[in-house]
């Protein structure tokens, strides 16, 4: 399975500027990351477990089960997308567990993307960076796309100073994490992560860091 969002981005990215994309409609407007004083970082864990297409199946699967079940509620919705988290919230007890915490996790995501774009616009890096540790956390335990080197990787970045926010991204099982941290402690979460993380998993992360940048152009 392939999604549409690195796709997008790659095509349609600015410098100093993050992405909201509706993924429906394919609707999109640009948001401002005046990020002077922070970077993005991203650690590579350097493990992928080989669960990725059979999971994304069965979530997929588990999230369309929710949208059945909550249909008897509420006629009109066609995905998670149509259901507030506080709709959720008077329905959730009658859903197979599992289901529920799946429709969770995709509900509140959707919730914390926009309240997303409400903090990256008033600048207010922080509270973006606390809904990047709620995410995370919801990606672990909600829709269980998470593994140990993502989530000790996480957990390291969180202990570094400077840092604002720390979750996974992609698919999960693997992969990458990415970091909002301070520009003044940036070498030092780079040296500190990569050395803990290595002690810890007998694997050297690569680690980039980075800044939100234009999409492919001729040059």
């Amino acid at each position: 399975p392939c999604g549409i969002m690195d796709q997008f981005i790659s095509m349609h990215g600015q410098e100093d500027h993050a992405l909201f994309l509706d993924c429906r409609s394919l609707d999109f407007k640009m948001v401002p990351f005046r990020a002077a004083d922070v970077r993005i970082v991203i650690c590579n864990t350097m493990v992928k477990h080989e669960l990725g297409a059979s999971e994304y199946n069965k979530r997929r699967a588990e999230c369309e089960e929710g949208v059945r079940l909550m249909r008897s509620d509420y006629p009109g919705i066609k995905a998670l997308r149509d259901v507030t988290l506080a709709q959720f919230d008077q329905v959730q007890s009658r859903l197979p567990q599992i289901v529920a915490r799946r429709c969770r996790h995709v509900i509140s995501e959707n919730e914390r993307t926009v309240a997303s774009v409400a903090a990256l616009s008033a600048d207010d890096f922080s509270a973006f960076g606390k809904l990047m540790n709620e995410s995370h956390d919801s990606l672990c335990f909600d829709y269980e796309v998470s593994c140990a080197e993502l989530d000790t990787m996480v957990q390291i970045a969180r202990d570094q100073k400077g840092v604002l926010g720390a979750r996974m991204t992609g698919g999960g099982f693997g992969g990458c994490t990415v970091n909002l941290v301070s520009t003044d402690h940036v070498d030092a979460f780079v040296e500190n992560v990569s050395r803990d993380y290595e002690q810890r998993f007998k694997l050297k992360p690569v680690i980039v860091v980075t800044s939100p940048a234009q999409g492919a152009h001729e040059l």
